[in-house]
């Protein structure tokens, strides 16, 4: 990996950084103390308004890590921020100070007592831990709508809940045991009786004080009846008081309090669950009322277990999600003030779940509704309902104005006045100018969100979106004594009005918390406690514009999980928030040195890093592309060097390709004779005297590829074109793979026995899709190469009447998506699975495989068939659930190889034992796949090859 700390980094920290950094580097390796520019800003946005940069970020791998760290920290007074997923919405994981990721490498779990209790740490995804739990038939209580992006340490630490578990399965109420590191370091494990004396022991001062408040509160009937009045509904403002009245043993105080304390009291290294079930039989419906109000009414009569769940949607939500695909027609034609309020029931028997959509209906019916409820037991329409759902935040974001501020806020009102708050925040928005904003949230628990757009470059700006707060605010914390917190946390921007929600007396309990357990404010300071009464204003992030691709994005971060680079250098938001960061740099004039610095670092942290695969456009909720944007900026800086280089290598393509086969013949001579191990030390040392410009050669580099002849035609069989791709002809199969056929005599092999003619395109070996050179921006040259390929496919296929068969995934997705539409253009997997395999007579192998789906047959919804067709062969099939892009990126496995490493970090460890095959449909990919594993990667078509001969 590239040096990218430099010695002027060290000496720009402040004295005490400096002394702090050369203290955690004796224990904590180089590649994981943060102290460059660049991605100390890119670590320094999360999915709030707000930026801030750390001084320094520190990758902890154990629980042993974290304690160093924080002692280190606190002999020198120095503050730390704990970190997760970065989804959090309220500021809660930035700082100025020392981030601590807990993220990779925190991702053991257990599971006990036949899937009643899950033991997590804080690393996982939400949705990950509810597919381990999956073959018990049950799932963690907690449901945010970013269970799939977010984390389990900050969905425990901000007490997130979400749409279904309402207050009832939340973090608090299903916690068993914690383990945890505090400000001094100390380790406790509640769930182990001698860590539990030990700890205690050494920690009079902090159980005494839990004890002599849950005193103080039962001895206080009006404190009490306020804590039970405000946990009735969702509340995550301040700490959890319901701690001391739910309980009297100081332990279980400290673990419920610690539920929702958002990093400020202890890291939460490991949290036991109790589960609930999973339902078997669900239903939903989306209702449709003429008024805001009208829906706020309805859902007033609707409870648990009646109901699971009750999802608000306005009208300004509606629309913002109109143009979605399938997206239900009657949407389009709401009138204006109309709401959705989205219906969920569940049962473990049929019968029961037909009886409460009759009572449902009955009990919504009483109302004015625009619509007759239709409820769907089908899982894609349902399922769709529930995508709108959870996309509406990042949708109404994509919509703003470029250039201005998403804000998501999050209010509770008690269910009699639900209505009423509804309104009143309805006409607030209006009053002070945030007619566009949108309402929607859990109704069914009283909760509500709402969404505003705020452009802050000015005073103005400014001024108006702290009167607002103020007075949102007053109104649902005085006015309707609701949470101005009911499920996303505390954060900094609700800090300041904490004490306005619960008063003195309730709020000096707070304080004493907080004293008790961090004593000299160094875990988080300035979130749930804070004397700054303006730090919700202070740190708003810039969102300068940089190009139409990305503008839209709101960094909420559910683009992480699929990148291929995120664990190495940055992921697609951090990205678009350093070029947002330049853009304000070059607009300011502002620091001219740390702007170069930008841009020399990003080079190799955005652009080369960057393989361009765009499975980040898969679960971003606005469809991003961000290697599409990194393509756009390849383009940009295009010299026209570069470009008259790419230019002389397609026009002599076939010479090219040429050469490359001597090369790989060379290479594969020197590997058969030296051995791997000599050749890998060879090969490295080689690259290393070259500054890692030569690409890096590794065992299972290829043999030469081979031009297919033409096969014989029957003439009264059907016919299919087949266009080998480039890499094809250049590459064959790698010393160590176990078939040694080269792919394309596989393919025509496979057509031929299913009973079709193979058609091979004149001169095939002048043709390329342009694929390697749209990857490097080069678009010019990748559109004349695609123009020429589609003239000579167009002549085979006879106008496209024949089917295409291309054996390169990603050459068949640009093919695809550049050709003529006339070109029914097909990928090694489709291919086989609608048109081969039940010709063939398959005879399923006792074998357990590793399967790859590429990025591109991700893209065009292959998974499906892919799967089917490997099923359809062996006997197990196994899909690692944490590996997405491989990260060969055509070329950069060999040039950048650090890039396929870290992608491919979590591949080993889902390797069963004994299994020594994979499959997957791109060649490169496949190079890399192989590396890695340590067995060979081939192309799916072997293995259908060998199940049906």
């Amino acid at each position: 990996m590239k040096q990218l700390t430099r010695p002027e980094d060290i000496t720009a920290l402040k004295p005490e950084y400096q002394d702090y950094f050369h203290a955690i580097r004796a224990r904590i390796p180089a590649d994981r103390v943060i102290i460059d520019p660049v991605r100390r800003y890119a670590y320094g946005v999360d999915a709030s308004l707000y930026s801030i940069t750390p001084q320094i970020v520190v990758q902890a791998r154990s629980i042993d890590e974290v304690s160093f760290l924080v002692q280190e920290a606190g002999k020198r007074h120095i503050a730390v921020t704990f970190r997760a997923a970065g989804t959090s919405l309220c500021g809660q994981a930035l700082t100025d100070s020392v981030l601590i990721m807990a993220t990779e490498g925190w991702q053991d779990y257990h599971i006990d007592d036949d899937g009643a209790k899950i033991t997590l740490e804080p690393g996982i995804i939400g949705a990950m831990a509810n597919s381990y739990l999956a073959p018990y038939s049950r799932k963690i209580g907690p449901d945010p709508a970013s269970i799939k992006h977010a984390m389990i340490g900050g969905m425990a630490a901000n007490n997130a809940s979400g749409m279904c578990c309402g207050t009832s399965d939340n973090s608090y109420k299903t916690v068993l045991d914690l383990k945890l590191v505090f400000a001094d370091g100390s380790v406790l494990d509640t769930a182990d009786a001698t860590s539990v004396r030990t700890w205690s022991k050494a920690h009079e001062t902090i159980i005494h004080e839990l004890t002599a408040i849950h005193d103080e509160i039962a001895a206080d009937p009006e404190l009490k009846h306020l804590i039970a009045h405000k946990f009735k509904i969702k509340n995550t403002t301040g700490y959890s008081l319901n701690s001391f009245v739910d309980f009297d043993n100081p332990i279980d105080i400290l673990k419920h309090v610690i539920i929702g304390s958002e990093g400020t009291l202890a890291l939460i290294a490991e949290i036991t669950y109790r589960t609930v079930v999973e339902a078997k039989y669900k239903a939903s419906a989306l209702v449709f009322f003429p008024s805001l109000k009208e829906s706020c009414r309805a859902v007033h009569d609707l409870t648990r277990p009646l109901v699971a769940a009750g999802e608000l949607l306005d009208r300004v939500s509606l629309k913002s999600i109109e143009d979605w695909d399938g997206i239900p027609e009657v949407i389009r034609t709401l009138p204006d003030g109309a709401a959705a309020i989205l219906i969920e029931t569940r049962a473990d028997d049929h019968e029961t779940l037909e009886k409460r959509i009759a009572e449902t209906k009955e009990v919504v019916g009483k109302y004015e509704i625009l619509y007759p409820i239709e409820f769907t037991e089908d899982p894609a329409v349902y399922g769709l309902y529930w995508q709108i759902r959870a996309g509406i935040f990042p949708a109404v974001g994509g919509v703003r104005e470029i250039g201005t501020t998403v804000i998501i806020e999050d209010v509770a009102f008690p269910r009699d006045d639900l209505a009423d708050g509804v309104m009143a925040l309805r006409k607030c928005m209006d009053d002070h100018g945030y007619g566009a904003g949108i309402i929607y949230g859990h109704v069914l628990d009283g909760n509500v969100h709402f969404v505003i757009t705020q452009d802050f470059e000015t005073d103005k700006g400014k001024a108006q979106y702290q009167k607002f707060i103020e007075d949102v605010c007053a109104l649902v914390a005085t006015d309707f004594h609701g949470s101005l917190k009911a499920e996303h946390g505390t954060g900094r921007n609700m800090a300041p009005f904490v004490e306005l929600e619960w008063g003195k007396k309730a709020y000096s309990l707070m304080k004493r918390i907080k004293k008790a357990f961090d004593p000299e404010t160094t875990l988080n300071p300035d979130v749930i406690i804070t004397t700054n009464g303006l730090v919700f204003m202070e740190h708003i992030k810039s969102m300068k514009p940089v190009h139409e691709i990305v503008d839209r994005c709101i960094e909420c971060g559910y683009c992480q999980v699929m990148c291929p680079s995120h664990l190495l250098t940055l992921a697609p938001r951090q990205r678009t928030a350093v070029q947002r960061e330049i853009s304000r740099m070059r607009l300011t004039g502002e620091d001219p040195e740390r702007l170069k610095r930008f841009e020399e670092d990003y080079a190799y942290l955005g652009d080369e890093t960057c393989a361009v695969d765009g499975l980040c456009q898969t679960t971003c909720p606005l469809s991003i592309n961000t290697g599409a944007f990194t393509k756009e900026m390849r383009h940009a800086h295009l010299t026209p060097a570069r470009l008259s280089g790419a230019e002389k290598i397609a026009a002599n393509f076939e010479s090219t390709s040429s050469a490359v086969r001597l090369g790989l013949t060379g290479a594969h001579a020197a590997h058969s004779i030296f051995g791997s191990q000599l050749m890998s030390f060879v090969a490295k040392k080689t690259r290393s005297i070259t500054g890692d410009k030569l690409p890096l050669w590794n065992p299972w580099m290829p043999k030469a590829g081979k031009l297919p002849n033409q096969p014989a035609l029957k003439g009264d069989r059907p016919k299919i074109v087949y266009f080998p791709s480039c890499t094809t002809r250049m590459m064959g199969p790698a010393k160590g793979d176990y078939d040694q056929r080269h792919l394309s005599a596989v393919m025509i092999e496979l057509c031929q026995r299913a009973g079709y003619d193979v058609v091979i395109p004149e001169n095939v070996a002048r043709y390329c899709c342009g694929m390697p050179f749209e990857s490097e921006g080069v678009f010019e040259v990748a559109d004349k190469l695609a123009k020429e390929l589609e003239g000579v496919l167009l002549k085979t296929s006879n106008n496209g009447e024949l089917p295409i068969l291309c054996d390169m995934s990603p050459c068949t997705y640009r093919m695809q998506h550049t050709m003529d539409e006339r070109l029914k253009i097909y990928d090694t997997v489709e291919f086989l699975h609608d048109f081969i395999i039940d010709k063939l007579e398959v005879h399923k192998i006792d074998r357990t495989i590793m399967l790859h789906m590429t990025c591109s047959a991700v893209k065009m919804g292959l998974q499906k068939k892919f799967l089917d067709l490997a099923n359809r062969c062996v006997t197990k099939v196994v899909v690692p659930d944490k590996v997405k892009c491989c990260g060969f990126s055509g070329d950069k496995g060999f040039s950048i190889p650090e890039l396929n490493q870290s992608a491919l970090t979590h591949l080993n460890e889902a390797i069963p034992q004994g299994c020594d095959h994979g499959y997957s449909n791109s060649r490169t990919c496949e190079i890399g796949l192989s590396a890695k594993a340590g067995f060979p990667y081939q192309s799916i078509a072997y293995l259908v090859d060998e199940c049906s001969r």
